[in-house]
């Protein structure tokens, strides 16, 4: 299985190029999730603005993305953003360190602009069920981000564990069986000894799972699925493991789905293949006609077929 990295590609290549090599700049691109970046040079070469607009921009504001995103980025951060993006960061390419290692800690920082946003509830959730767990109280607050259009991500605290639920539509017949087939071996390979600490997965198609069911507005639909991840406390132990944790647990969505393509482009290369053999074996089952040669009475020779 190919991981997808949690940093934006075109930002960590474009930078590195920029810090190298100052130039003017104007380029809009979009990440998974239809996250849409803007990375120019407005005033200076040696001045790099990035914005970023997400759908469920005031959700993440909501639980504490700005916070983070100071604490990440400091300065860097606009308290005004680039008119129609959510955030912006202002880079000044003479600023940044010299030192080869810092440099390029530096830069996977920017490219992670978006993984920091998308960090605010999770982050907020391991709070939560930490000091849910000293008190013992109820279940904490059930936090939405729609970050595509029907589908959600829901994260809710619990004394012993923090639950995440995953809803994705399913397009095609074959995506729904794929998809089953995909989760089913997360289920089956957590029974090996040596990945039993991983989060346990549960998936249920069409009925959305109990932690939600009193929503409104959730469909009920065959195209639609749900994953649940529960995550214990040894999943967000300490600043790196739950780092970590985020990282991988916010791309599931596009992890999924990226599979699935992959499978399907990777079956229909294989039945491609084989009906290529068979055709093969067909045209080496046909059989010649086999010809007489007859002559005339006058020795003309004539072919019959």
């Amino acid at each position: 299985m190919i991981l997808l990295e949690s940093q934006n590609y075109i930002i960590q290549t474009t930078l590195t190029e920029k810090i190298n090599k100052p130039s003017s700049l104007d380029v809009q691109f979009v990440d998974f999730d239809g996250v849409r970046f803007h990375l120019s040079t407005p005033e200076r070469k040696t001045s790099l603005l990035l914005s970023m607009h997400i759908r469920c921009w005031d959700e993440l504001v909501k639980y504490g993305a700005l916070d983070i995103l100071r604490r990440e980025y400091g300065v860097l951060l606009l308290d005004q953003a680039e008119q129609e993006y959510n955030v912006s960061l202002d880079i000044d390419l003479e600023q940044i360190p010299s030192d080869p290692a810092a440099q390029e800690a530096f830069i996977l920082s920017v490219a992670l602009f978006k993984r920091n946003a998308l960090a605010a509830p999770f982050e907020r959730g391991f709070k939560t069920q930490k000091e849910l767990e000293a008190s013992g109280g109820a279940p904490g607050e059930l936090m939405e981000i729609h970050y595509r259009d029907e589908e959600a991500i829901y994260v809710q605290a619990s004394p012993d564990r923090v639950t995440v639920i995953f809803s994705t539509v399913f397009r095609e017949e074959t995506d729904r069986i794929f998809g089953k087939v995909f989760l089913q071996e997360f289920v089956d390979a957590r029974r090996q000894p040596s990945i039993q600490n991983a989060p346990q997965v549960l998936y249920s198609n069409r009925d959305p799972p109990l932690e939600i069911r009193h929503l409104s507005g959730l469909r009920a639909a065959d195209d639609i699925g749900y994953v649940t991840f529960v995550l214990f406390p040894r999943h967000f132990l300490n600043a790196t493991v739950a780092g970590s944790t985020i990282s991988h647990i916010q791309l599931f969505r596009d992890y999924l789905h990226y599979h699935i393509k992959c499978s399907k482009a990777y079956m229909h290369s294989r039945m491609r293949h084989r009906v290529a053999e068979f055709q093969k074996v067909l045209n080496r089952a046909k059989t010649e006609v086999a010809t007489t040669e007859r002559k005339t009475a006058t020795g003309r020779t004539l072919i019959s077929r």
